[in-house]
């Protein structure tokens, strides 16, 4: 039999624009090659030339409307280490808040919104015995309040109501009774019952979002430290702020945060792994196993030593954990972008670009062995360009970013309170390490993850109080906030480790305005193109091996995908090795 291909495009229940492209070998059962494209080009680095360097964040927050204000907190940091400012301990621990809301809040959707319906039929939940739900609610999360068999049915008889007017609402698109899925019907209600709760959920945790920086989504930052006034002797009638009354709420949030986590999130993680072993094999990423991380959460205002960062920063090569490489972000040689297969043109001689040395020019052509038109592809050839994503190498290599390397960067440096409760859950899992470098691995750090961020939450909020309750209202440090009192000419980066992984937005100013930005995106070290020499990035490499039920219903490379999260914005297209189109399928 010969080799399928299968074209998902667009990639849905994602922030932005991604195609997937697969070759099923081994009879069409397997899939032996991939390759994703960025569809969508966006050039805010373009939109920025020019500007203020203290408007950048309010620019660059733009760039994704689901992890909302960490590009705004990149774009301040990289502004402030340009110009040589310092931040008060206030701010610090304020946007240290803010970036562990953001954790906790993006996590959770991801899990739920973007990515449970993967793994969760909701058509066979409508067959549950609620009595059943309520025992496994019990028994897995005996701390739930919402555990009752009439709550349980009052969630089924919603659903068969939707079930019966002929539309399943927010459920009306899935794979639903595809042979990959295998909950039991139980198990299958308690996730959609959760996954309804975690919507709700979703209003209040923001909510520190809008106390702190005004709005959610993209809060207000402020380059020299955050924008909110500090005042514990007002009630606050004239708007928000920080006073007695917003931190107490801010309080309360964050610990229903840790009780969503514990109770719900991190339990369902480990109901749906135990259903889905084969998973921990599938999905996982890099063949060389290369991981990178930048750190972040400094507890030490302006800090960026190892016992000031809570999340780790280093790079590891081939697997190889006992030996974690230094990562220098001002090195010219270290980080560089090549366009070779991304639709860019960099002037003529240069190959690989440092950010600061960064070209953001568009030369959109399609590749080698391309089926269709310049509008409408159906193929897209790998010899030549065919992604609006550029390729970033760490000395060469490509990398993979985010919960994954989080975690294996912290069993390599001995962070304790990110390995201890990883090696807990694998033993408990009965796994290996090895295991984490897969799909399911990539869902159970961030699970984790947000565990800790939940209770970062908490400890900010005192950490504020008491920092406060000692006489220090200072929330920024105007001293260079007139473009006046800058250098002629600077440069700097601004790096935070976001949900997704490792981002950095580097910044050169010129007579007080911007000459030059570039931002590196997790998801552009996670989806870009081959490399010069043909090394495929994670999106690609992570779904070779992998076995598809159903080609015409491929559930397997969304689940794979989804489990990057990644961030770029229905259908998709089966077509035979010359390219003619065999069905077409909408994936939800």
């Amino acid at each position: 039999m010969a080799d399928r291909r299968i074209v998902v495009d667009p990639v849905t229940r994602i922030e932005g624009h991604l195609r997937v492209q697969a070759v099923l070998g081994n009879g069409g059962k397997v899939i032996t090659d991939s390759q994703s494209t960025g569809t969508m080009w966006r050039g805010l680095e373009v939109i920025l030339k020019g500007r203020d360097p203290r408007d950048a964040w309010a620019f660059v927050e733009r760039i994704c409307g689901v992890c909302t204000g960490i590009h705004a907190l990149a774009a301040v940091r990289s502004v402030e280490d340009a110009i040589g400012i310092k931040i008060p301990k206030n701010a610090n621990i304020i946007r240290n808040l803010m970036n562990a809301t953001l954790y906790t809040h993006d996590h959770i959707v991801h899990f739920y919104q973007l990515s449970a319906l993967d793994w969760v039929d909701v058509v066979s939940s409508l067959s549950a015995d609620p009595r059943e739900v309520s025992e496994l609610q019990k028994k897995i999360s005996p701390h739930h309040p919402l555990s009752s068999p009439g709550y349980f049915r009052d969630v089924q008889n919603r659903l068969k109501k939707f079930v019966a007017s002929g539309q399943l609402g927010i459920f009306a698109n899935g794979y639903w009774g595809h042979p990959a899925m295998k909950l039991p019907p139980a198990v299958n209600l308690l996730a959609v019952t959760h996954y309804l709760e975690a919507l709700d959920f979703q209003r209040e945790i923001i909510k520190i979002h809008t106390i702190l920086g005004g709005k959610n989504p993209h809060p207000n930052y402020l380059v020299g430290g955050v924008a909110c006034p500090i005042n514990m002797h007002d009630t606050g009638a004239a708007g928000n702020m920080i006073n007695e009354v917003t931190m107490n709420y801010m309080r309360d949030i964050a610990k229903q945060s840790v009780e969503f986590v514990q109770n719900v999130y991190l339990p369902d993680i480990k109901a749906i792994a135990s259903f889905y072993p084969e998973w921990f094999k599938y999905g996982g990423g890099l063949v060389k196993k290369n991981v990178l991380c930048y750190g972040d959460f400094p507890e030490i205002a302006n800090d960026w030593s190892e016992k000031s960062l809570q999340m780790p920063a280093g790079a590891i090569v081939d697997g190889d954990l006992a030996h974690v490489q230094e990562v220098d972000l001002r090195d010219l040689t270290q980080i560089q972008e090549f366009v070779d297969h991304s639709w860019y043109k960099y002037p003529e001689g240069k190959l690989g670009l440092h950010p600061w040395e960064g070209v953001t020019d568009q030369a959109f052509e399609l590749p080698e062995g391309s089926v269709g038109t310049k509008t409408k592809f159906e193929w897209l050839g790998e010899k030549g360009k065919y992604s609006w994503i550029k390729s970033p190498r760490w000395k060469g290599h490509m990398m993979e970013v985010g919960p994954l390397a989080r975690l294996i960067m912290s069993v390599a440096k001995d962070v304790k309170h990110f390995k201890e409760p990883a090696l807990d859950l694998l033993k408990e899992l009965n796994l290996p390490l090895e295991a984490v470098y897969s799909t399911l691995g990539r869902h159970a750090a961030r699970a984790l993850e947000c565990n800790w961020t939940a209770h970062k939450m908490v400890q900010y909020v005192d950490d504020l109080i008491a920092n406060i309750k000692s006489g220090d209202e200072v929330a920024a440090n105007m001293e260079f906030w007139e473009p006046k009192t800058w250098p002629k000419e600077c440069r700097g980066v601004g790096f935070c480790e976001a949900p997704r992984g490792a981002l950095g937005h580097w910044c050169v100013i010129k007579n007080t305005r911007i000459e030059n930005w570039q931002a590196i995106v997790p998801t552009t070290w996670n989806a870009s193109p081959r490399s010069p020499e043909g090394q495929q990035s994670a999106f690609e490499t992570s779904l070779i091996g992998t076995p598809v039920a159903d080609p015409e219903r491929p559930l397997e490379i969304i689940r794979t995908i989804h489990s990057f999260d990644p961030c770029l914005a229905c259908a998709t297209h089966v077509l035979d090795p010359q390219g003619h189109e065999l069905c077409n399928v909408r994936v939800r």
